[in-house]
């Protein structure tokens, strides 16, 4: 416990001093505030746009971004966007160890393998669970602002309901990351690592789901497949704007989809694991 403990210590100061992890953390409050607070707000001023245009009464624009949909809005990016960022992290911070040379360096002189790996593992969680947090806590107070500047009652929606949120959340992005985390232990390469990640949850499974359309039984396996795992937990939270926010989806249940990314992470963090003990470092 004491090499692990270590091995954290010396992670945290490694990517708190490394401008990627924090210009990828930007972005995903950029992306946040923008997708779910700044353009529902502004087609809910205006009346138009895409919003007006399919229909969306602007009563229902506005509750949107009041603080009693926080528990779905905050985590409706998590399945694309938000998951392909937590890849990214995932796939820099392990790979970028093999172009550096530090992960020579930790092996030979540190702790050993499963130690030091398992404190990059500890730190990417603790990663996980700040980034949720923090992005609750900043959507309540933008959408308590909004709520204020409309005259509308601030109904904070309740403790459970915001942990359902923040747990699914946290299960969606710390699934995502491990996938990257495997991903750039199988490459060594950092550049390689992100490129087949971002390939895979952007477009692979996708294209995965219009064949199975063609081609009976494929079904079974894209609807268990990551992506769909993570849309389903997140459409699962019900919520107004599901049905038109991009990687949502109703495909499965909440808990056989909460089962699959239990599933889907541990298999990716007990893969990279295993890989990074019984492979050549060099």
């Amino acid at each position: 416990m004491t090499g692990v403990a270590g091995s954290v210590r010396a992670e945290g100061l490694r990517v708190r001093r490394w401008p990627a992890y924090w210009v990828l953390i930007g972005v995903w409050f950029a992306l946040d505030l923008t997708f779910v607070y700044v353009f529902p707000y502004i087609a809910y001023r205006t009346g138009g746009g895409p919003a007006g245009d399919a229909g969306i009464p602007r009563a229902q624009l506005l509750a949107d971004v009041l603080p009693g949909a926080v528990p779905v809005a905050a985590v409706q990016g998590t399945p694309l966007f938000g998951g392909a960022i937590l890849l990214i992290l995932g796939a820099l911070t392990v790979g970028s160890g093999y172009g550096w040379g530090t992960w020579k360096t930790v092996f030979t002189q540190g702790p050993g393998r499963a130690t030091a790996f398992t404190g990059t593992l500890v730190v990417l969680v603790l990663t996980v669970v700040g980034l949720v947090v923090a992005t609750f806590a900043l959507d309540l107070t933008v959408a308590g602002v909004l709520a204020g500047v409309e005259d509308q009652p601030v109904d904070l929606p309740s403790i459970g309901a915001l942990a359902q949120g923040a747990g699914t959340g946290m299960l969606v992005l710390g699934m995502w990351c491990a996938a990257g985390v495997l991903i750039g232990v199988l490459t060594r390469s950092p550049a390689l690592a992100v490129g087949l990640g971002l390939v895979w949850a952007l477009v692979v499974e996708n294209l995965l789901r219009g064949v199975a359309d063609l081609i009976g039984g494929l079904a079974v396996v894209t609807d268990h497949l990551p992506g769909t795992a993570a849309g389903s937990l997140v459409g699962a939270l019900g919520g107004t704007s599901a049905d038109r926010t991009p990687g949502v989806q109703t495909i499965l249940t909440g808990g056989t989809a909460a089962a699959f990314l239990v599933g889907w992470l541990l298999l990716f963090a007990a893969g990279g694991l295993a890989s990074i003990r019984r492979r050549d470092i060099s």
